[in-house]
């Protein structure tokens, strides 16, 4: 059996105090063929210092200005050779070294065009204690319009579904990642396989959740989304749905 090329992307800035952890997950993976790219906004730290320290892996780096985030991801795309394409952003991490090669596995067996699985937000003084635990599911049509969505940094996909259906678009400032997955999932309907597993631990204060003017423009950006992807959504109950889905990821804790 060939086992798949993973292609994952790594964006990051003036992320010096915790990329370290970030290249260590990668590296330390079981499975055999990774190509780890790094995009870097031009930082202005010793974030290139800590790649060259950390990352004898890594496959390519670019370190130039970018406008946004979204933008330094597209241009990993670009960058990127390996037949699955995944994103592993600056201060998230692996949970274990065995993801790939569960995702490899699930990959072969499923066929699927995309797979996905649950997230820890972690503490940022202590990242081994979780605070959130975001447990996804198996997609059903029409809960992207419930507020629904895979957590964006365990959502693998095939990079021919990136060549055929696009990338981030650059008009959502926070929430592309929403657009891109309501895309390909809802609208384009590429297959996908769920696997009830923890593979990445996010540390708490990421952009979208950094602030409640931050957390109200991705909402309304989100709604955008929606409605740019033919999906409609009543306000109160997508309000509603949210809430409690949030609520229980404070509740909740992987097995």
């Amino acid at each position: 059996m060939k086992l798949p090329k993973f292609s994952i992307i790594t964006v990051c800035y003036n992320s010096a105090k915790t990329i370290a952890h970030t290249l260590r997950s990668v590296r330390e993976q079981t499975h055999g063929d990774i190509e780890h790219i790094i995009v870097d906004g031009g930082s202005k730290d010793n974030t290139l210092e800590v790649v060259a320290a950390e990352g004898p892996h890594v496959a390519k780096l670019v370190s130039e200005r970018d406008n946004g985030i979204y933008d330094a991801m597209n241009k990993g795309i670009a960058l990127a050779s390996g037949e699955i394409v995944a994103f592993i952003n600056a201060d998230d991490f692996y949970a274990s070294p065995g993801v790939l090669t569960t995702v490899a596995a699930a990959f072969e067996k499923s066929g699927a065009d995309c797979c996905y699985g649950d997230l820890c937000y972690v503490s940022q003084v202590d990242p081994t204690r979780t605070v959130r635990y975001w447990r996804s599911a198996d997609f059903v049509p029409g809960s992207f319009e419930k507020s629904w969505s895979p957590p964006h940094p365990t959502f693998f996909v095939r990079r021919s579904v990136y060549q055929r259906l696009g990338g981030f678009d650059l008009s959502f400032k926070i929430a592309a990642d929403f657009e891109l997955m309501a895309r390909y999932l809802e609208a384009a309907r590429i297959s996908s396989c769920y696997i009830p597993e923890v593979f990445v631990k996010m540390r708490l204060g990421g952009t979208s959740n950094r602030s409640l003017s931050n957390i109200f423009k991705q909402n309304a950006e989100i709604r955008q989304a929606l409605s740019k992807n033919g999906l409609r959504s009543s306000l109160v109950s997508f309000v509603l749905n949210k809430l409690v889905t949030r609520a229980m990821q404070f509740v909740r804790r992987p097995a």
